[in-house]
């Protein structure tokens, strides 16, 4: 199975959250798709590098109608602002719904994580618009036997809330899975119709591979999603498996 196919991400309204690879995930389906646009609902890195044309605007829709006829403009970058040199602002959540009735995929970056490689959402988060199609949980495969501790996890207490973990104590695939499958982290905010579908990322050696496979069976015995997906999101070919 292909990583679109995989993320369910060829058609409608694509959110990820959590961390460990939300960029380069809506890099590299932006990448397979061509036509897609990608914004966000929260702060964004400068993605100008690998995004057709990048438009800072307040009509997100008028920006799409204008490059429909224009095969460079692809994927296409909209964003209401840029805040400073390295990031731009995010959309309100009903500016997505007139993306959403276009006939192109879109990508939305719906939550921050500071560049951890593992969170939980506090209560203000995540910022998924009603209309999202699929939600894209993430988390990276090398938390897997590291502390919990502010240098790989974002919000830390959350964590523990979820996990039953104290600071400091080593992260199972268990503790993964629990949040990626809870209604308070991994899940939380996916609309009704949605279809929630976990990532673990970086598995990039047959260890990481193992916890992968522990996290993802755990994360089927707590929540009912149609598959948990594998991947290397930086290899030029992201499937690991698709469980």
């Amino acid at each position: 199975m292909d990583v679109v196919s995989a993320l369910r991400a060829q058609e409608g309204v694509t959110c990820v959250v959590g961390a460990g690879g939300k960029k380069t995930t809506m890099r590299t389906l932006a990448v397979e798709l061509g036509r897609a646009v990608v914004t966000a609902t929260v702060r964004i890195p400068i993605f100008d590098d690998w995004a057709g044309r990048v438009v800072v605007t307040d009509d997100p829709v008028a920006a799409l109608r204008e490059a429909e006829g224009d095969p460079d403009a692809w994927p296409l970058g909209v964003v209401p602002e840029r805040e400073r040199e390295d990031r731009y602002l995010g959309y309100e959540l009903d500016a997505i719904d007139g993306l959403a009735a276009r006939d192109v995929p879109v990508l939305v970056k719906a939550d921050g994580a500071r560049m951890r490689r593992f969170k939980a959402p506090n209560e203000r988060e995540p910022r998924i618009p009603g209309c999202a199609d699929t939600v894209v949980p993430i988390a990276s495969a090398h938390v897997v036997g590291e502390p919990l501790s502010e240098g790989l996890v974002h919000r830390v207490e959350e964590v523990a809330s979820l996990t039953g973990l104290e600071p400091g104590e080593e992260i199972r695939p268990a503790d993964v899975a629990a949040v990626l499958a809870s209604d308070e982290g991994g899940l939380k905010g996916v609309p009704d119709g949605a279809t929630p579908i976990p990532l673990v990322n970086m598995v990039d050696d047959d260890a990481l591979e193992a916890s992968a496979r522990e996290i993802a069976a755990e994360i089927h015995e707590r929540a009912d999603v149609p598959r948990v997906v594998l991947a290397e999101m930086r290899a030029d070919e992201p499937i690991v498996d698709v469980v």
